[in-house]
């Protein structure tokens, strides 16, 4: 009867984000664009856009030094889009420190019942026992939305882990990412930005156990008893499948893909002693494409870009002495749209997760910070969109 119900609650999950169309990306608000003027913009903002890769597809995409936090070169970089399963860098950037890697955890049925039917699996199953290593390793390398599920019901439960990575959100100043669930699936008002995604990569990064999750590319996983089974990493320019070379200094660090979301990769490399960092989300082609592009902007990075001018910066984290990021002039152009903003409608956005609502502590964690977010937010809006965003 459990395991019935189980699936049943899965099944609606999924059939909820299965019906639901793509959304429309919601364009930033050049009011509350972090990072500099520029990258408030529309369009390519580059010292000189002629020596760019030239057939770059994606609707939005940035180029970072990971040391300086220099951008050195975007197009759209604050557009709102779905962040798939990228978002679970911010997951990692919340929840990696909290327990030992050596911790144990017999997993239960309830661990896994929220997790939405079509998810990512990397395999966890009732009733074996992981370390939390290995859950950290199903989740960067499978991408598993199970194991996410599992650390999650460990960190409190979906509701205090969604609050809590929309806190660290805030904390890192991406104000374009609203939080719906903690792998990134498929859920409405779930949204990102190429900006935000490279400032989750670049804060993990600082991190020794984040930094050894995003490059390892095998790992034995458990199968019960004794058993174990090979997994691989997702990320193709890390493990060369499907026809392409491991890229020269690849370090990660996360890929995602939906249906609905499309492909979105965040990668990191490191040549001649420099390490850049790309977001590349949603290019025109499937498959393999959103690698090619980043794989082009690093190429263009380590190249032509090797003495380009910063066209913005990557904030740091207020928790680390970053200053408040000020807000863009009123009267810089920004990106279409830019006076509608996607907060009022990712924050009253329909989600398919009633169980959210219960957690007061939860709540209190987002009352000082992305409540007051989205009430700011709300003030410039002049238009609702509807969305659905995914992982």
């Amino acid at each position: 009867m459990r395991d019935s119900s189980r699936l049943t609650r899965r099944a609606a999950l999924g059939l909820t984000a299965a019906a639901l169309p793509l959304a429309a990306a919601t364009p930033a608000s050049a009011a509350t664009a972090i990072g500099g003027e520029r990258l408030a913009r529309d369009g390519i903002q580059a010292g000189d856009a002629s020596t760019l890769p030239k057939k770059l597809t994606a609707r939005a995409w940035l180029i970072a030094d990971h040391k300086t936090g220099e951008v050195l070169a975007s197009y759209r970089a604050h557009q709102r889009l779905a962040p798939a399963s990228t978002l679970k860098m911010l997951f990692a950037d919340t929840v990696l420190g909290k327990f030992e890697r050596t911790r144990t955890y017999r997993v239960t049925d309830a661990d896994l019942a929220d997790v939405p039917s079509g998810s990512s699996l990397v395999g966890v199953k009732p009733g074996i026992l992981y370390s939390v290593h290995q859950l950290w390793q199903g989740v960067f390398l499978r991408s598993g939305n199970d194991a996410v599920h599992v650390l999650a019901h460990m960190n409190g439960g979906i509701a205090a882990t969604v609050a809590e990575m929309q806190a660290k959100a805030k904390d890192l100043q991406a104000l374009d990412t609203h939080v719906v669930s903690p792998d990134g699936f498929d859920h409405p008002g779930q949204v990102s930005s190429a900006y935000d995604l490279t400032l989750f990569a670049r804060h993990g990064l600082h991190d020794d156990d984040f930094s050894a999750y995003c490059s390892t590319r095998t790992a034995n996983f458990p199968a019960g008893g004794k058993k174990t089974f090979q997994i691989q990493n997702t990320d193709r320019l890390l493990s060369g499948a499907y026809g392409l070379r491991p890229y020269p200094g690849i370090i990660g660090v996360k890929n995602g893909y939906t249906s609905h979301a499309g492909n979105t990769f965040t990668g990191a490399a490191t040549r001649g002693g420099r390490t850049l960092l790309v977001t590349v989300m949603h290019p025109a082609n499937g498959g393999n494409e959103v690698y090619k592009e980043t794989a082009a902007l690093l190429d263009w990075g380590f190249g032509k870009g090797s003495s380009a001018r910063a066209v913005g910066t990557l904030v740091e984290p207020l928790s680390e002495g970053g200053a408040t990021a000020s807000p863009t002039p009123s009267g810089a152009k920004g990106a279409p749209g830019a006076s509608g903003s996607a907060a009022s409608s990712s924050s009253d956005g329909a989600s398919p997760w009633p169980m959210l609502g219960g957690a007061a502590g939860a709540v209190a964690v987002l009352t000082g910070g992305a409540f007051a977010l989205r009430r700011r937010r709300a003030a410039v809006a002049a238009a609702k969109s509807q969305e659905l965003d995914g992982s």
